[in-house]
Parts: structure tokens; sequence; C-alpha cells
């Protein structure tokens, strides 16, 4: 019980009817328990410390701005009905300036929203079950699942009733609400490390094995992963993991993290810092300790039914779209040089014979109502009506016809969505950065469209695969240290002037196994000069790399110290022109200014 209100219980009931009634009134009453807390907070009766952590909890965050909240959306693992994108729409109209935010967690995000405002939107959520709830502090995060899931060609088994089991578990739990720091968990189905498993604090691919003649499905578990300014990658944990048995394996890590986690010092409070101060194999052993107890007297249960809507889910899913309903067009055929480029780069096909997946490109994720609207229409029209948020910040529509292909570009196009080069180099991902975010040191999407602009023209194949993500501080929400080419925000002092710079870092990502690798710090660089540098290193790799060489292969055999050499007037400048004392998008000149941290990506 919190405030008076109680939390789920742990016993489910028998049936959806049942379940779904519980959950919703569970989630009205908590809306207006957040009410009153506001109430309170504005009227002078509660300290700003004192509803700090009831606030995030609810996933509003405060923004660098007075006065305005930042609200993340959940949406468990990453798939949206086309209703519920239309309610976004709405929600984005009345109260965030008719814009969105598609995040690295497949979050999606309201800026400038005054506090009043607050639950009116949470109800404007709940209508379509969509909720904040966890979104935000030391909680169980969203969790994050493949978009491809169902429709992948090379998938084990479909993975997304397992991510919403696992969301739905943990979500309004007394032991997975106030932890001692944020809690993320990912899955896959892929036969590589597509969901970035290993930067979670749990992360799951999917695996079949077979005894006896049986085929067993289960998880590949790993744990203990992060990134941040101290980047851990995730140590094995159980080779496999029964699926009937995946909520109990990850409660016994959370409760081991629980009980152990640093509450004391956030800055060490991940389960990354209890691996490294007490050592992989006590932490096996602990969970193991916890796993064999839940086994024995029970825990959190996992869930029999999942009230409609939630992660998308619908109980009887509509059959995809003939596409009467896409606009008419003439020939889309081999003469349309974009569309050409565009089924190269942002269409797959899927394990359904005669259906096709269509990326659709979010410029850093951002999006306006009309353009939530356009995607919600084209998926119902098209596709199977629902929308799967990628971790690179994009949207993967499925069960596209072939023969509507040409129809359904057309249709993006005209919502300025119709933008080929889905996860390449031009397609660069990032946090909010100093736009919104208290932490934020820099303007990081401002420096994500000088460096599209910077590499949008190189046409080598082996250039167009390379990726670009960039954060505003070293917190990582722009997942930097998992792109060929990483920066993150800091700042230099010269001649007793601010200065915005970046760190960059090279060779990030996937290695040929598909699993993910972290890249190489090279030096800080001044925040306008980054372009020049990413063009200094392409040029470079364009003209010395080997036979079939990648780039991160290409930056080991060089070694940092050789682009450290390359870019050393990009570091130091023998003159600072009056550009770059300012960030990218600003006429005003840098200042250094921080807010109290509350992790807005």
């Amino acid at each position: 019980m919190e405030n008076g209100v109680y939390t789920m219980t742990t016993v489910l009931e028998p049936t959806a009817g049942a379940i779904e009634a519980q959950y919703d009134e569970t989630v009205r009453r908590d809306i207006e328990l957040f009410r009153e807390q506001a109430e309170a907070f504005l009227a002078g009766n509660l300290t700003d410390d004192q509803f700090r952590a009831f606030r995030l909890r609810r996933g509003i965050y405060g923004q660098r701005q007075p006065g305005v909240q930042m609200i993340r959306t959940k949406i468990p693992g990453g798939a949206l009905t086309a209703v519920q994108m239309e309610q976004l729409a709405r929600v984005a109209d009345k109260f965030a300036g008719g814009k969105a935010h598609l995040t690295t967690r497949q979050n999606v995000q309201f800026h400038f929203v005054p506090l009043r405002d607050v639950p009116p939107l949470l109800h404007m959520l709940a209508d379509v079950r969509l909720t904040t709830r966890e979104a935000c502090y030391n909680t169980v995060r969203n969790v994050t699942c493949c978009p491809m899931a169902g429709i992948a060609r090379d998938e084990a088994f479909d993975v997304r009733p397992h991510a919403r089991r696992i969301a739905y578990a943990f979500l309004h739990r007394e032991l997975t609400d106030s932890l001692p720091r944020k809690f993320k968990i990912a899955l896959s189905g892929c036969a590589s490390d597509c969901m970035a498993g290993a930067i979670h604090d749990v992360g799951l691919r999917a695996v079949v094995h077979h005894e006896n003649g049986v085929e067993k499905r289960g998880f590949r578990m790993v744990v203990g992963g992060g990134l941040g300014p101290l980047p851990r990658e995730a140590q094995l944990l159980d080779e496999f993991v029964p699926e009937e048995r995946i909520v109990n394996k990850c409660e016994a890590v959370i409760r081991v993290f629980n009980a152990h986690g640093n509450r004391k010092n956030k800055n060490i409070a991940r389960l990354k810092f209890v691996v490294r101060e007490r050592g992989f194999d006590w932490v096996k052993e602990m969970v193991e300790k916890e796993y064999a107890d839940i086994l024995a007297n029970g825990g959190i249960p996992t869930p029999a039914v999942i009230p409609e809507g939630f992660g998308g889910f619908e109980p009887s899913p509509p059959e995809p779209a003939s596409g009467a309903r896409l606009p008419v067009i003439g020939d889309h055929d081999a003469d349309d040089a974009a569309y050409r480029r565009w089924l190269e780069t942002n269409v797959a096909e899927q394990k359904q014979d005669g259906y096709f997946a269509v990326t659709v490109r979010a410029d850093q994720g951002n999006l306006t109502s009309g353009q939530l609207r356009a995607v919600a229409s084209v998926a119902r029209d098209a596709g199977d009506g629902l929308i799967r948020i990628t971790i690179d910040q994009n949207m993967v529509l499925a069960f596209v016809r072939r023969a509507n292909l040409g129809r359904t570009h057309a249709a993006l196009t005209s919502a300025g969505l119709g933008a080929s080069g889905a996860g390449e180099i031009d397609d660069v991902t990032t946090c909010p950065g100093a736009y919104s975010c208290n932490l934020g040191l820099t303007k990081s999407m401002n420096l994500g469209h000088a460096l599209h602009q910077a590499v949008r023209e190189y046409d080598d194949p082996a250039i167009r695969r390379l990726s670009i993500k960039v954060s505003g501080c070293p917190n990582s929400c722009g997942q930097h240290w998992i792109a060929d080419f990483g920066f993150y925000g800091n700042s230099r002092k010269i001649e007793g002037r601010e200065v915005p710079y970046y760190q960059m870092l090279l060779g990030g990502g996937y290695d040929r196994d598909g699993m993910v690798r972290f890249g190489l710090g090279v030096q800080s660089i001044a925040a306008r000069l980054a372009p020049a540098a990413v063009r200094r290193v392409l040029d470079h790799y364009a003209a010395n790399r080997q036979d079939r060489e990648s780039f991160r292969d290409y930056v080991l055999r060089f070694k940092v110290e050789f682009f450290r050499e390359m870019t050393a007037d990009l570091a130091k400048p023998p003159e600072l022109l009056p550009d770059m004392y300012k960030d990218w998008g600003d006429d005003a000149d840098f200042s250094l200014s921080l807010g109290r941290g509350e992790c807005a990506a």
C-alpha cells in the first residue's frame, strides 16, 4: 500500500474481465492520488524533495525549464495499436505542442507539460491502456523487445508474449518500484543480440533445445550489463531458462539487486556494480538461492491473462489489411529512384510468405501529431494495425502485402516519413540532451542533425552500414558506447570562456557474431568540429580498409593513438572562431548550466 492506495494483489483473478477491471481501477486511483499530491506540492504543502520520488515513480520528469514536465509513456515490448497511436496524437495536440519523441528504450515522451495538466494527460493514456507508471525512477523500467518479433525469418520463436508477461508481472509491485537504482530488461528472438541485451541488467535471447526428441523453448540469460560513464557487458547467468520460468528467474535477479544494491550512492547503485564489488560467482549463487526459494514458496506469479491493449496486445489480432484505403497512385516502379532506394533499405521480407515489414524513419525520434496519425492510418490500412517502435528511434509496420508497398511508401512520403536509409549512417540516434534534460551538457539533437548533413552524401555501402549515436552527457541515453561513431557532450574552459565539446568514440556496435561491443574513446572534439572529425575518419576508412574488414577491426588495427593524432587540431584548434563558443543551433555563447539530474532521456 502507498499513501492509502493498494498496489496490485499477488493473486490474479481467474477471468480476463476481472483482471482488466482490477488493472483499470488501480491505474485510475493512482492517477487521482498523483493529482492530490501535485496539488499539495503546488500549494506549498510538499517540498520538492518530498514530491520528487512520488513524481518520478509515475514517469513524470522535471525539465531544465521551470514549471513544465516531461512525461514518459511506457510502451511494453515496443508495440502499440493504431488506436493507441492516435490517442498519443491527441495527447500531443492537447498537452505537448503537437510533438512527441521516441526513445532508445521504445518509450514515447511528451515535453513541456505543466504539472496541473499531467493528471488529465494520464487519464487520456489510461483510456487506451497506456501508462507512465515506473517509466522512470528506481524501478523495473520499460521491458524492451525486438520489433521484428513474430515476423523475423531467423527467430527462434516469437518473444512478444513473454515481454508482455514480464512487463505486466512487475508493474505496480512493492518489490519493483523502489529498487536501489533503475533495472532494465530486454528480449530478443534472433540469433544475434539484436536488442543489445549485453547492456541490460537482464538480457534474454530466445533459444530452442531438443530433449529426447521434444522441442523445449526457453531463454539464454545474461545479467549485470549497463552503459553510463562506466559501461559493463552483461555476463552469462544461465544457458537455458524454460520459458514458463522466465518471470521467476527475473524476479530472483531483482531480489538480489534489491537486497544488495547500493542505496547510499546512486552513482554506483546499478546491478553491474554489485557484480563488480561482490564478484559474478557470488551474484550467481545468490540468484540461484532466490530462484530456489521462489520455486519452493512462490513469488510474483506469471500472469495468465494480459489486459487488452497492454503492450499492443489484442485478444483477436486483426487480419492484415487489403490496402484498399491507401492513396491511389500511378505506377510506383523501377523508374522511381527514391522508391527503389526505400525498398532496399527500409523493407524486409517476413517469415510469412507474401508479407513485408516496413521501417519508418523518424528523425532522431521526433514526430508531430499529424505524423503519429499518419503512421496509425498506414498501420491500419496497409498492415496488421500495430506499430512497433525500435531502439533506433524508428518504427516498424508489419504484414504489408507486396502489391501495397508502393502505395505505402506514397502514404508515408505525404506525411514526411518516406525517407530511405533506415539504420544507415545518416539515420542518427540521439537523446534530447540540453534541449530539455537537467543533466544535458550539450544539445545533442542539434549535433545529430549536423552529423546527418555531414554524412548523407556518402554512397560507399561499407560506410552506409555504419552508425552514429549521440548523448548530451556521459550517461549514455543516446547509447553512444555501442555505435561505430559515438559522441557524448562535455565542455572545456578556454581563455576563461566555456566551449561545448564532445568526446568521440570509435568502433562500438555489433561484431561479426552479432554481439555488442563498446567503442574506444579517442578524445574530446570541439562541438562545432565534430562533423569534420567524422568525415576525416570516414575518408581514411574508405581509402585504407582491407578487404571485408569491419569498421571495428579497422579501428583496432590503426589504434586509438592514430585517430587521436588525426583529429588533434579539432581537439585543440589553433584558433577559436566565434561559432565555436556556441553550441549547435544556438545564437548565444555556450554556458554550462545543470539542474538536478532526473535521467530525462
